[in-house]
């Protein structure tokens, strides 16, 4: 009777915990997401240029410097959640990333302070892009330590599906206020409503992260005192796994930013389509993509990361090709299906890559780890890429040509992929279990890998 009640408590902690988790993960994703939606307004406001590209550029430029403040944001709280707690800090970085939201709708634009307006958004999107980094590494971790093995797969897509739906939703509430009132009232006023409405949102998650519990596995450190007290030291000592994970992210990065925020500004800039156009195919790309992801990580736990994440990653580079190489004369209809097909491979491919990082790496330092080969992949082959495909069609005057950046990035993490052994999920299980213990790669070689399970 004990253990029943003592299990009922644990399932109500762990639903609670994931519900907290995604609830925060949703708004800060719609926190960090709106801006690229608003991009256009943000470059002729802040960086009002007689080149409407110049102006746009500019304003993408500022969307990617953001990402990279996220390795430092990584390296300060990677560490705080390992040596803190996962809890403390999902609600530290969530404060940091309402607060600045809120606070860029309401700068003053270039017309009326000048310079000073553009200086100020940048800081506020550096503040994002730090908040942003810690993030990642600790909710996976939390997520993952909660469901245990044999279920990361498909808990841990749920991260990704609220990423999107975050996204999704700065989608539209952007492109629904711009159809709703127009774009002369968005440009005069209305791109504030969506930055605004963060910090709304942004009380809520605070309030739920208020009532969670930190996960089973780190309770488990804390008790015992084998929390790391240099995570970020310790976590060098898994170079390897850090190298697998900075290579697996990249097409995983750049095509989530193509599908979810530059297709917005391609499809109406470059192609002009209409904001109609924009806003039903930006919708259906993103529902598609968050359908399949809980798919995608149910058949990762029941045959294996790589197999799932080589088949759509190979999905993923032929659809980043397809979709560019398309682009030239494509109408709506004909452009519909490269970009369909990129969110299909997307879903599939991201449902998998949150439970690999959190298994090739140990407990005690996961979140660090995590947060420090995650974020230099997405700060260079994800949050660069609108600016990137941007400047490749300005100097080139060809919009098929980002696909070699792109699919660039597909080969980067296929290589990764064809190099990744289960060993080096067994590594990170093996040390997880040994606690204190973290033995260096080159001294833990596969032969030694069952012994230490058992």
């Amino acid at each position: 009777m004990h253990t029943s009640t003592t299990d009922h408590q644990h399932e109500i902690r762990r639903k609670r915990a994931f519900v907290g988790a995604v609830a925060g993960h949703v708004i800060e994703w719609y926190d960090y997401g709106i801006y690229g939606f608003l991009a256009v307004y943000m470059g002729q406001l802040f960086f009002a240029s007689e080149n409407p590209v110049v102006g746009l550029m500019s304003s993408f430029a500022v969307f990617a410097l953001s990402f990279f403040m996220r390795p430092l944001g990584g390296l300060f709280f990677g560490p705080m959640a390992d040596r803190i707690g996962r809890k403390q800090t999902l609600l530290i970085v969530l404060i940091l990333m309402a607060g600045s939201t809120c606070l860029i709708g309401m700068i003053p634009t270039a017309a009326t302070i000048g310079v000073a307006a553009p200086v100020l958004l940048i800081a506020l999107r550096c503040v994002q892009g730090f908040s942003a980094g810690g993030e990642i590494g600790t909710v996976t971790s939390f997520i993952a330590e909660y469901a245990g093995p044999g279920k990361r797969g498909q808990a841990t897509s749920w991260l990704m599906v609220t990423a999107v739906l975050g996204l999704l939703l700065g989608s539209l509430v952007a492109n629904g206020l711009t159809m709703a009132l127009g774009a002369e009232t968005m440009l005069a006023w209305g791109w504030r409503l969506p930055f605004l409405f963060a910090g709304v949102l942004g009380l809520i998650a605070i309030y739920i992260r208020l009532k969670l519990e930190d996960s089973p596995e780190f309770q488990e450190l804390a008790r015992a005192g084998e929390r790391s007290p240099a995570p970020l030291r310790e976590s060098l000592t898994w170079g390897r796994a850090i190298a697998l994970v900075f290579c697996i992210i990249a097409v995983h990065s750049s095509i989530f930013y193509l599908v979810l925020t530059y297709a917005s500004t391609f499809i109406v800039e470059t192609l002009e389509f209409s904001s109609n156009v924009r806003f039903w195919f930006v919708t259906i790309a993103c529902l598609l993509a968050a359908f399949v992801m809980p798919i995608g990580g149910r058949l990762s736990d029941r045959y294996g990361r790589k197999p799932v994440l080589l088949v759509s990653g190979v999905w993923a580079t032929v659809s980043m090709f397809w979709f560019f190489v398309s682009a030239p004369g494509a109408t709506p209809l004909s452009f519909f299906f490269p970009l369909m097909s990129c969110a299909l491979a997307f879903g599939f491919y991201a449902s998998s890559t949150y439970a690999t990082m959190s298994e090739l790496l140990p407990t005690r330092v996961r979140s660090t780890g995590i947060a420090v080969a995650y974020n230099l992949p997405v700060a260079i082959f994800g949050g660069s890429a609108p600016l990137v495909a941007t400047w490749i069609i300005s100097a080139t005057g060809s919009i098929s040509a980002p696909w070699y950046f792109f699919v660039g990035t597909g080969v980067i993490s296929l290589v990764a992929l064809l190099v990744l052994k289960q060993s080096d999920f067994d590594r990170a299980a093996a040390a997880s279990m040994t606690g204190k213990i973290q033995l260096p790669e080159a001294e833990l070689d596969d032969a030694e890998v069952p012994a230490a399970l058992a």
